[in-house]
């Protein structure tokens, strides 16, 4: 098992402080230990320092309300208190199973504090995927709200770990004027351990370090206007997925406000709109499928939206999007990120002009990352040719948790080996024609075709079965299950393969369309040749 060492823990008494002032565990320490912690780069410090300097600024505000910088430091040094009375140390992990919100972010930077891993886990899971999750991570305690907490109830395993519930129980906590005991976490430290979809039925917990996302805060203020205190950044996408992660990070270290959008804006695009405008959001993420609903909106371009940084990633976008973003914010930089979990998560970008004159490339490496392309053998492959796209950087993971064989085998010849396959223009764009790895992107969501599979082959009427994604007008990609019927007279029916993997994978990951086949292609040692069912199900254009 890899796992942080114990940091150092000042074992000073905590002071006793009010929510509402910037008093912090650093002054508990003697002004030696104050200057040296003062040098951590890591999120936290950062928290610590915007209190101190801009104590009655907000920092964070959504469905809850807003809190200023001051507030929110001694709010999360209440959390961590909690934690530690509760024997979280470093190293231990605790998972978060909820909706965005406010207590979301206060509880990531509580549990960083203490030096304990956080682990975002999907809302959209199911009990099953749940409990795997929670056991592999072998978390000690967990937060949830009441969407996640009804989950868990379903879960006998996670079931079983210490709970603490965003509303009364946490704002109680918050709200005490506790202080926790000053853990000494550095940037080396994992901060998060992120699951993502992986090429089997077993999600990957992926250890992001502080300096992993300190690398990310500087790539991304390179994609744009340089990050400052005067910016407003609205996070919608979610916080349990990178690219939520990746867009909250930086705010902490340019002090920039943080508008957390409650989830139910993103059921009514003219609430997004609304919220912008009323909180004057300059900075703003989404995938495509969300710009394309939000530029469509009737009367969008009469309203009064700051907007100058505007970035869209997770899936590809079409050119009649783009242009749509580019005709509805006119005086906004568009850009495209690029990348993967492991790489926390940028590693290729394409902005402005660019957008349209390549259109379908993912750009060009970026800031401190490293790119090459190579083929089989390792080595590189001429200009034009196809070849997997590897990367180093600081922003490259710590490993795989539990997983030290396939962190050796993705880290090969010293490069992370995404299972990305690219060609490589002569100006140095690259453009993604395959996945080597087999996930399917359907509305910003990673799906692991190889998982999807083995559910719908569970199903008794089903003797053999592929999943692939295809073309849809709303997700971009959707998953489409190819069966061979167990009884050719009696095939299953689409309706009757979700029933029967609902409790199995979240709903997102179910195939929403049907083919059936009397066999599938396999080659003489019975590998799925998914090339030719993509070839008649899913052709390019």
């Amino acid at each position: 098992m890899m796992q942080n060492p114990q940091r150092a823990v000042s074992t000073a008494v905590p002071t006793e402080v009010s929510s509402g002032t910037a008093a912090t565990a650093l002054d508990a320490l003697s002004p030696e230990e104050q200057l040296g912690a003062s040098r951590r780069l890591h999120w936290m410090n950062m928290l610590s320092l915007h209190a101190h300097s801009r104590t009655d600024d907000v920092a964070l505000t959504g469905a809850e309300g807003a809190v200023t910088w001051g507030q929110l430091d001694a709010r999360v040094s209440a959390v961590a208190a909690d934690l530690q009375e509760r024997g979280v140390v470093p190293g231990d992990r605790v998972f978060i199973l909820s909706l965005n919100s406010v207590s979301y972010a206060t509880a990531l930077l509580a549990i960083n504090s203490v030096g304990g891993i956080a682990v975002p886990l999907n809302i959209r899971s199911v009990a099953a995927e749940i409990d795997y999750l929670v056991t592999d991570s072998g978390a000690k305690v967990g937060f949830a709200d009441q969407m996640g907490a009804g989950i868990l109830a379903d879960a006998p395993e996670a079931a079983k770990i210490p709970l603490i519930g965003f509303g009364e129980q946490f704002e109680q906590i918050a709200s005490s004027g506790k202080a926790h005991r000053f853990v000494d976490v550095a940037e080396s430290d994992t901060a998060l351990i992120v699951y993502t979809s992986g090429t089997t039925s077993a999600p990957k917990g992926v250890m992001l370090t502080h300096l992993n996302f300190a690398a990310q805060a500087i790539n991304t203020n390179r994609l744009g206007p340089a990050g400052t205190e005067h910016e407003v950044a609205m996070i919608v996408v979610p916080l349990f997925h990178i690219a939520g992660l990746g867009f909250l990070y930086p705010a902490f270290f340019n002090g920039t406000k943080v508008v957390i959008a409650p989830p139910q804006a993103l059921m009514k695009m003219e609430a997004l709109a609304d919220l912008i405008e009323s909180e004057r959001v300059t900075k703003l993420f989404l995938v495509p499928t969300l710009w394309q609903a939000l530029c469509s909106l009737p009367g969008i371009r009469e309203r009064s939206l700051p907007l100058d940084a505007i970035s869209w990633g997770a899936s590809p976008a079409s050119r009649e999007t783009l242009q749509l973003m580019a005709d509805t914010f006119p005086d906004a930089v568009i850009s495209a990120a690029f990348g993967q979990t492991e790489m926390a998560p940028t590693t290729c970008a394409l902005t402005g002009e660019d957008s349209f004159r390549k259109m379908g490339s993912v750009g060009k490496p970026i800031g401190m990352v490293a790119a090459r392309v190579i083929d089989a053998m390792g080595d590189d492959v001429a200009q034009g040719e196809t070849g997997e796209i590897v990367y180093r950087g600081p922003g490259y993971m710590q490993g795989y948790w539990n997983k030290p064989e396939e962190t050796v085998k993705s880290s090969a010849g010293g490069w992370f080996h995404s299972g990305d396959l690219v060609q490589v223009d002569d100006e140095g764009f690259h453009y993604v024609v395959d996945r080597a790895k087999d996930i399917i992107i359907s509305g910003g969501e990673n799906i692991s075709s190889v998982e999807v599979e083995q559910a719908v082959a569970a199903h008794p009427k089903v003797a053999d079965a592929s999943v692939i994604g295809v073309p849809d007008a709303k997700w971009v990609e959707t998953p489409l299950a190819i069966v061979a019927a167990a009884d050719p007279a009696d095939p299953p029916t689409l309706e009757e393969i979700q029933a029967f993997i609902s409790d199995r994978i979240a709903s997102f990951k179910k195939p929403t369309r049907l083919e059936i086949v009397e066999e599938l292609p396999r080659n003489a040692s019975g590998k799925l040749q998914k090339h030719l069912l993509r070839k008649e199900f899913a052709p390019e254009e």
